[in-house]
């Protein structure tokens, strides 16, 4: 046993909805599900903290004050680990085709984070070392508070009022809030809202070609909802049914469909192109490069934009040479790529196509 007293962070990851979740779905498909998030959770937290353990649906975990010496970095690392947990949530759920509980009740499932910063013993029993001490409790009686029911958030990051002062940060559009617990007394709390994070990050983060920084666009109406037209865009399978003369493979993200989501394309002539997908807003726009598997820096970029019609889909192409090139080339070397590549007849035959009645 670890007799040394230790001042640092202890902080339990929560995905809230567990509970509910686990009563209502599947268990082997509710099993995956929240084995993927929590190892995700895991992966971010731990380049600064120590894994403590799994409780099932918290991740805990601890680290000495002087392993962080900048208390802004928690919140930083808080905040992007939510937008990478909200943004697997969104992939789950936007490429999933199983209509089990588990699947459709992904989206219940959000995350918050408790942290107290206090002392705490190391305890080492059978060779696995646990924090302990009145601060430990703090953390795990802190979990159940009364944030959600005031505020309506289930997202959030919540901070004692020592741990805030501790770590250098303003309270300012922070909620405050008194939790009572039996043998600890009245706590001070600060929580922020980190839904609103995530939505103010994902305004800020879209990456797409302007109609004015085009080089070439395509512009067609198609008979067909977004979500249609959506799905014949970026299904392999079903793009082959349209795009004759290309093959693609797909390489996901985690298994996934979204940014950072590779599709390999070969021509009739057997030449490869990667395309890798940069921005992903499902039934509006998708944007990505497209580069030759040899070269390091892709030398094309396209956003495909649905803007829904009286009569289905307008579907607006945009694409823009990257390439490093003198400035009066790039239209027209930009149009004889795309030319090259069929691109055009190839959004005609997924307008003709759709125009026939979806394919069975």
């Amino acid at each position: 046993m670890e007799s040394k007293t230790q001042h640092g962070y202890l902080i339990l990851a929560d995905i809230s909805g567990f509970t509910s979740f686990m009563a209502a779905t599947e268990l082997e498909h509710a099993h995956d599900i929240l084995s993927e998030l929590l190892e995700l959770i895991v992966q971010r937290l731990t380049p600064l903290f120590t894994l403590v353990e799994l409780e099932g649906d918290a991740v805990y975990v601890c680290a000495p004050e002087n392993a962080i010496p900048r208390g802004e970095t928690v919140l930083e690392l808080f905040q992007a680990t939510y937008v990478a947990f909200k943004d697997r949530v969104e992939a789950i759920r936007r490429k999933t085709t199983c209509t089990c509980n588990a699947c459709r009740l992904i989206p219940t499932l959000d995350l918050k984070f408790i942290t107290s910063c206090g002392n705490y013993i190391l305890q080492t029993v059978a060779g696995t070392s646990k924090p302990i001490g009145s601060d430990v409790n703090l953390v795990h009686r802190l979990a159940n508070n009364h944030v959600a029911e005031t505020t309506g958030w289930h997202a959030y990051a919540l901070f004692t009022e020592m741990t805030l002062k501790h770590m250098g940060l303003e309270s300012q559009g922070m909620h405050e809030q008194i939790e009572s617990y039996e043998h600890l007394g009245e706590i001070k709390t600060y929580s922020l809202n980190l839904l609103a994070y995530y939505q103010d990050f994902v305004a800020a983060r879209r990456v797409f070609v302007k109609p004015e920084e085009a080089d070439f666009r395509v512009t067609i109406d198609i008979a067909a909802p977004p979500p249609v037209v959506w799905d014949y865009l970026n299904d392999p399978r079903k793009k082959m049914l349209w795009d004759l003369h290309h093959k693609f493979t797909v390489d996901k993200v985690d298994g996934r469909r979204g940014a950072g989501m590779q599709n390999h394309c070969i021509h009739g002539d057997n030449s490869e192109r990667i395309q890798t997908v940069l921005d992903w807003r499902p039934f509006e726009y998708y944007t990505q490069d497209d580069r030759n598997p040899k070269s390091a820096k892709p030398d094309l970029m396209q956003t495909n934009y649905l803007t829904p019609t009286a009569n289905g889909t307008r579907l607006d192409v945009r694409f823009k040479l990257t390439m490093a090139i003198p400035g009066p080339l790039k239209r027209p070397m930009c149009s004889a790529i795309v030319k090259m590549m069929k691109s055009e007849q190839g959004y005609k035959n997924l307008a003709q196509l759709l125009a026939d009645g979806e394919p069975k």
